[in-house]
């Protein structure tokens, strides 16, 4: 399976996730045997390959940049910022031939096969002046249809503060239709991308949304209040569109490091992330060819998070105790599936990567979702994500209804449509992180832009929420890759299913 964008894509998709067991797997691998299958597969592919180069310290010297050129490959994109370079090369062999020629070279990984399906630091960089929030008080067309937005108190909140056009939340996603009458007020032109193939290319053709996945996030965070349609979380803060996705919604390793440069870069306050590395749903940092991704994302997010950016992860849909992993039956996704042994060395990119605000999603009745991944240190609140089995009359499908581009609307199971705008239903985790990614704008919004003082307020603020007392619900759910039964372990306070607990819009701002 691949990644978040196509575990939500559809019930029917979201359903095979759920029903792979163990009886019916692949045989195990060992750790031992993951670096053997890398190799191979990387070897069957041949011809012209993007690499991520990892350099030891954070530097890319001239001297590393002239090694890579003698062993056969060319610089795309250098980030000395972080001491990782995206390179390209034809020559078979060329990461070992990299690493025999540069010292430096902490360690090279082909990314043909590496599609990502996705401690706050000071470093003297000066924070944008915020300017006040200003109110949104009133309903849209469908407002009547947002559950998700009553059920953490958005209208409320966004009537005291809707947000501050001088905040920016970029969507990590598939790009966004910004010509969807319900965005096209709200994007922010200059700080949109796209970064797929590792280079930024802020050209608005390049970043449009080609999937769907990208402008449903979008509208949750920043819908517009004009009118028509529904509203967003903080419908008057600005949306850039980040563009790591592709049409088929893989995240290639070399996007996701271009992207989080870019919000670094840019001053972007808030990142939404939907999604997780692929083709191995959990990166094991024992294995050499995952480690060089893992490290090189992780480096990317530490560069935006020590620039101000609070970064905003969904957890995942494989019904994952992401704190006690031991198979992963998924992986590699862009290929045959082989089950292999994992450990707590083995982590899911990015929501497991310090400092990352890591979302489980729930449904209407207001307990985590029958598909939600969870975890001791990695939840950190829940959020709506829509559930198909809470159903309730408020929600009748239990889905999270939003944006989604008119040209794409075939794709769309559930669909609505209010004159020239187009909104579909989808559930996930992926549709539960942009809530609280809409949330976190809000917050800086009233002027608290630190990344660890945004999760602070967005932590302590939630609803206090127990473990659910009829655990039977989750019975015919038990884990994708080990089948292993849900169990919900903590107090109110603090669970492995609802983190901290239950997103509160109103709480957060101070309402």
């Amino acid at each position: 399976m691949q990644g978040f964008t196509k575990i939500v894509a559809s019930a029917g998709a979201l359903a095979l996730a759920i029903g792979l067991s163990a009886a019916t797997a692949p045989a195990a691998v060992s750790a031992d045997g993951q670096a053997a299958q890398a190799a191979n597969l990387t070897t069957a592919q041949g011809g012209m390959q993007t690499y991520i180069v990892l350099y030891k310290g954070n530097g890319v010297g001239d001297k590393s940049l002239a090694a890579v050129q003698n062993a056969g490959g060319s610089v795309v994109q250098a980030y000395p910022q972080i001491g990782v370079a995206i390179v390209k090369s034809d020559r078979a062999g060329f990461d070992a031939a990299l690493r025999g020629a540069d010292a430096a070279v902490q360690g090279a990984a082909s990314t043909a096969s590496f599609g990502v399906a996705l401690k706050d630091q000071s470093t003297g960089v000066a924070e944008a002046a915020v300017d006040p929030g200003t109110p949104a008080p009133g309903n849209d067309n469908l407002s009547g249809l947002q559950w998700d937005m009553d059920q953490i108190q958005a209208p409320a909140a966004r009537a005291i503060n809707g947000g501050s056009a001088s905040v920016v939340v970029g969507d990590i996603d598939t790009g966004l239709d910004y010509t969807h009458p319900d965005l096209a007020p709200n994007v922010d032109f200059s700080k949109s991308v796209s970064c797929v193939g590792g280079v930024p290319n802020t050209i608005p053709a390049a970043w449009m949304d080609d999937n769907g996945h990208g402008t449903h996030t979008a509208g949750t965070i920043a819908a517009a209040k004009n009118g028509i349609g529904m509203v967003g979380v903080a419908p008057n803060v600005k949306i850039a569109g980040i563009k790591a996705g592709n049409a088929d919604g893989f995240f290639f390793p070399e996007a996701v490091v271009c992207s989080f440069i870019w919000a670094g870069t840019q001053g972007i306050q808030v990142t939404n992330n939907s999604y997780f590395a692929d083709p191995w749903l959990f990166n094991c940092k024992n294995d050499p060819v995952q480690r060089v991704i893992w490290e090189a994302e992780r480096r990317a997010i530490k560069f935006a998070q020590q620039r101000g950016t609070t970064v905003v992860a969904a957890e995942g849909n494989e019904s994952d105790d992401l704190a006690h992993p031991s198979q992963d039956v998924t992986s590699p996704d862009d290929s045959t599936p082989v089950a292999r042994e994992i450990s707590n060395a083995c982590a899911v990119v990015p929501t497991e990567v310090p400092g990352v605000i890591g979302v489980t999603a729930s449904g209407n009745k207001g307990f985590k979702s029958f598909y939600s991944s969870y975890g001791a240190a990695s939840a950190d609140v829940m959020a709506p994500g829509g559930d198909s089995r809470q159903l309730t009359a408020a929600a009748v499908n239990g889905r999270v209804l939003s944006t989604y581009p008119a040209s794409l609307m075939n794709n769309c199971l559930r669909k609505v449509v209010d004159g020239a705008a187009t909104y579909c239903y989808l559930q996930g985790t992926s549709m539960a992180s942009p809530h609280v990614a809409g949330v976190a704008a809000l917050v800086a919004s009233t002027g608290v832009t630190n990344p660890g003082a945004v999760a602070v307020r967005i932590t302590g603020s939630a609803d206090a929420t127990p473990c659910p007392a009829d655990m039977s619900f989750y019975a015919p759910f038990p884990s994708t890759n080990n089948g292993a039964a849900q169990f919900c372990k903590g107090g109110a306070g603090y669970n492995n299913f609802s983190g901290h607990g239950a997103l509160n819009a109103l709480r957060a701002i101070g309402g």
